[in-house]
């Protein structure tokens, strides 16, 4: 761990010292430091206009303001911006590499307007490269793509001493076709995401009791690296062209993002650019959404920002964070549950059946371990079991861990308590299968999964817990144990939709939402009705900022217009 953040230090150092604004984007001390290296979310979805490709998005640069001149933030020069595609258990690593190098140019240094004449200060460019093979060997498949200038306003955009044009027209023009059969765009968008950072870091204030919520990162802007894939391209090696059916465990795919910079950084005397040099170091990367913020404690962000999920996954020093994350100790009465009033509807089950204890520290199902009932289960040491049961005193390991470490097969018990008739580990509803397990923490898709269509009644920014509600609860789906799609399988956390509302599922999946689908009821449950109080106080619980700002494109980029200097908003 010291030789990391060693690394991460020297690297720190030589940064320009340029920090952004608060967000809980700046995830990391160090990082914190370096706005154009950070990477703020990842987003991966089978596109629903286009449902032969994968969408992924990767966002850097957090909380840009959109006024924020006369320096306006674009994509850094010698860093590397990288999305990382894993396809294959059975292979250490990446499969799939996109790498994306950034060129700036002052087109009229004799101004300190950023657009003036149809010029711009900095017009920046960019360069993809693909790997196939684990990053052994590249191809260049795109060179000189374009990335739009910042929203300024409406002079600098559409005025005829600016642009002369509209900025929906930049974006159109931003959009370039690779040689390889992907879709490309580079520039500013608005923020996607959406949470109360002002409550949820006032000692988890989230929903305020003291006032409205707010949307934190509301009205500000990041730099989004959006590629759409071929589903051909990105599908495990030898995998049918047509899936086997929607939880063909071929169209598995793990998905992140990094930032890399070099070892050294020499600042001039005599106003030069700084010359960068040495080996190429990882300073950020981001899988799923928030492990970083909530889940890593300040003493390990830094270094959990160093590794790669896979050296994660070996370096078991973290698992502990997940087998009892810090938040569980706020949805417990017998702890600190008291303290916490916002959160009183997310409580965790210490008695599930009458028998299971899931509380912080507490034991979980390991007091099944080698018993026959967990015979032919993901809970059996000859399947899964060394992984999800790896010892006592780590209650969450065989729901947070897995859905952050491996996503989840579609094995007893990972089925839908539909079918189940009241045992837990008996064959339910087959629900989801998304198991990847030779990488750490990534957004897990399987590609194989039918996209709901935004527009639909049934579309809810809930994702899976809603997919879950409606398998247990609606007579459509619950009538039978036989797979059926599920409007919003295709949602966080298989994968992650732009507005899938990721701060509260993943508080509902703290609070034991996940053990609840597969038949380990609340504490309150009687034997009879498992949709008891407790359950519906976790599916109604709410952040209080549910949306984003701005409505979502229906179409590639998907991302809203970045704010303009000069918008205002409510």
């Amino acid at each position: 761990m010291k030789a990391f953040v060693s690394k991460l230090l020297t690297v720190a150092l030589c940064l320009w010292g340029v920090a952004a604004s608060a967000s809980s984007h700046r995830e990391a001390p160090l990082i914190a430091n370096d706005p154009l290296a950070d990477n703020t979310d990842v987003y991966a979805f089978v596109s629903p206009d286009n449902p032969n490709m994968v969408t992924i998005i990767a966002n850097y640069i957090p909380a840009e303001l959109p006024h924020g001149g006369p320096n306006y933030h674009t994509f850094g020069e010698n860093i590397r911006y990288e999305i990382h595609i894993d396809n294959n258990a059975a292979v250490a690593g990446d499969e799939v590499t996109y790498r994306f190098t950034f060129m700036r140019v002052n087109e009229d240094p004799t101004t300190f307007f950023n657009i003036r004449l149809g010029a711009r200060n900095l017009r920046t460019t960019y360069t993809c490269e693909r790997s196939m093979d684990g990053g052994q060997t590249w191809t260049t498949i795109l060179s000189g793509g374009e990335v739009p200038p910042p929203n300024i306003g409406p002079r600098s955009i559409n005025g005829p001493v600016g642009l002369n044009t509209t900025y929906e027209q930049l974006i159109a023009d931003a959009i370039e076709s690779a040689t390889t059969g992907e879709r490309i765009y580079c520039g500013p968008a608005d923020d996607p995401f959406f949470v109360d950072l002002g409550g949820v870091f006032d000692l988890g204030n989230l929903p305020r009791q003291n006032g409205p919520s707010r949307d934190g990162i509301g009205q500000t802007n990041v730099h989004t690296i959006a590629i759409q894939v071929p589903i051909s391209t990105l599908r495990k090696a030898g995998a049918p062209a047509t899936p086997t059916s929607i939880l063909d465990p071929d169209y598995v795919i793990g998905v992140w993002a990094s930032a890399s910079r070099r070892a050294m950084r020499t600042l001039s005397t005599t106003g030069d650019d700084p010359t960068d040099a040495g080996a190429w170091v990882q300073v950020s990367r981001l899988g799923m959404p928030l492990t970083n913020e909530a889940v890593i404690p300040i003493g390990f962000k830094d270094y959990w920002n160093s590794l790669t999920p896979y050296q994660e996954l070996a370096d078991t020093q973290m698992d502990e964070f997940f087998y009892n994350p810090e938040l569980a100790l706020y949805m417990d009465n017998s702890l600190f549950g008291g303290a916490v009033p916002a959160m009183a509807k997310l409580r965790i089950q210490r008695n599930s059946l009458g028998a299971f204890d899931f509380g912080y520290g507490k034991d979980g199902l390991f007091g099944l371990k080698g018993n026959p009932a967990l015979a032919g289960t993901a809970l059996d040491d000859a399947v899964f079991g060394t992984l999800l049961l790896p010892g006592p005193g780590k209650a969450r390991s065989v729901d947070l861990w897995p859905i952050f470490h491996t996503g989840v097969p579609n094995v007893r018990p990972y089925q839908l308590a539909t079918g189940k008739a009241g045992n837990p580990l008996a064959a339910g509803k087959p629900f989801i299968h998304n198991f990847l397990p030779n990488g750490g923490d990534m957004l897990r898709l399987n590609m194989a999964t039918t996209p709901t269509p935004r527009n639909s009644p049934d579309f809810s920014s809930l994702g899976l817990v809603q997919a879950a509600v409606l398998g247990l609860t609606n007579p459509t789906y619950n009538a039978n144990a036989n797979l059926q799609w599920i409007p919003n399988m295709d949602g966080f956390p298989n994968g992650r939709r732009l507005e899938d509302d990721v701060t509260r599922i993943e508080l509902q999946a703290v609070s034991g939402v996940v053990l609840a689908a597969v038949g380990l009821w609340y504490d309150d449950f009687n034997g009879t009705n498992p949709v008891t109080q407790d359950l519906l106080d976790v599916l109604t619980y709410s952040t209080g900022v549910d949306e984003n700002d701005k409505p979502f494109k229906t179409s590639f980029p998907y991302v809203a217009t970045p704010w303009s200097g000069t918008e205002t908003g409510e």
